[in-house]
């Protein structure tokens, strides 16, 4: 599976971290940051989200202090299903659920030992389908009904 990362300063390290626990298992593609210094998050969450929405990779995890901004900003790219997840049993259900292709994580919610078993949870649940399937479909609807670009008069 080609996994896409990313992270701002706040989630460099547990992204190091990560990208050493899942090599040799998993190809990551590692879109930065490439350090601890101060940069803005929604640069990192576009470039994963855009990996996976093109298809270059499969699955994209995005870090940064609370996982909130990076989904915020992952979920405005087309066929972007992204989740904030801080416990295992939220990333199950993200993915049998939702289908969820990127995981947003917290590095300063969540320790390295919890980080790694919620992403190993992610990685390892596959998408239940059912009643959940129509209900995706459901989402790609609302999303494909939005114009790309509206005028709004004011």
């Amino acid at each position: 599976m080609k996994i896409a990362m990313g992270s701002d300063h706040a989630g460099y390290g547990a992204k190091e971290f990560l990208k050493k626990v899942l090599s040799g298992k998993y190809e990551i593609r590692d879109a930065g940051t490439f350090s601890p210094e101060p940069c803005d998050y929604p640069e990192y969450a576009r470039k994963v989200a855009e990996l996976v929405a093109s298809g270059s990779a499969e699955r994209g995890i995005l870090i940064c202090g609370t996982g909130i901004g990076m989904s915020i900003a992952a979920n405005k790219v087309r066929g972007i299903r992204a989740a904030v997840c801080y416990t295992e049993e939220l990333a199950r259900l993200s993915r049998a659920h939702n289908d969820a292709n990127v995981l947003c994580i917290g590095a300063r919610v969540n320790t390295e030992e919890e980080i790694e078993k919620i992403v190993r949870t992610w990685l390892s649940t596959e998408f239940e389908g059912g009643r959940h399937e129509r209900r995706v479909k459901k989402i790609l609807e609302i999303e494909n009904s939005i114009p790309r670009v509206r005028e709004f008069s004011f």
